[in-house]
């Protein structure tokens, strides 16, 4: 008798048949849905790092999303629409007409790069082209490319993670 896995193993919901999908949330919503996701007995994450604000007469620690109004929930095909009970979820990111999803690897990549905090990187001696390894923040030890210096930004290509990033660099 043949009998595929998925049937097998259909009735324990088991994570071999769950993906990572990124789910839009209201502005400044992504913290309070992800608990809230959470509380459903639904995995939920939001990558959020720790950035240090200067006040005039202290500092503060605040977190931050690393993606604005994005999450990512961890569920079965089925059990999408789940989510929407919760107060902040808006709508699910499609890509190609069918919901995004993300690979593990990538959510474990994540979640190693956000430890410690946050405090603007500092740059400087920079040429398009040249190997650049970010010092601090939520990419830290990560290498890329230099692509582009406009006045206070630097743009890096960071193959690794197949990404572009962005950086605002202090003057010196």
């Amino acid at each position: 008798m043949f009998c595929s896995k998925k049937f097998l193993l259909q009735g324990n919901k088991t994570n071999i048949f769950m993906k990572w999908f990124v789910l839009y949330t209201k502005p400044n919503f992504e913290i309070k849905v992800t608990e809230g996701i959470n509380a459903l007995g639904i995995n939920a994450y939001c990558p959020v790092f720790t950035k240090i604000i200067q006040y005039s007469d202290r500092k503060k620690k605040i977190k931050k999303p690393l993606l604005p109004s994005c999450i990512l929930v961890k569920l079965l095909e089925e059990d999408r629409s789940k989510v929407f009970d919760i107060r902040g979820a808006v709508r699910y990111l499609f890509w190609l007409g069918k919901p995004a999803e993300v690979r593990e690897e990538e959510i474990e990549l994540l979640k190693s790069n956000l430890k410690g905090s946050y405090d603007d990187a500092f740059v400087s001696k920079l040429e398009k082209g040249k190997e650049y390894t970010i010092p601090s923040g939520p990419l830290v030890g990560q290498t890329g490319t230099v692509i582009d210096i406009v006045k206070n930004k630097l743009r890096l290509e960071l193959p690794s993670l197949g990404l572009f990033v962005t950086l605002s660099r202090t003057a010196t």
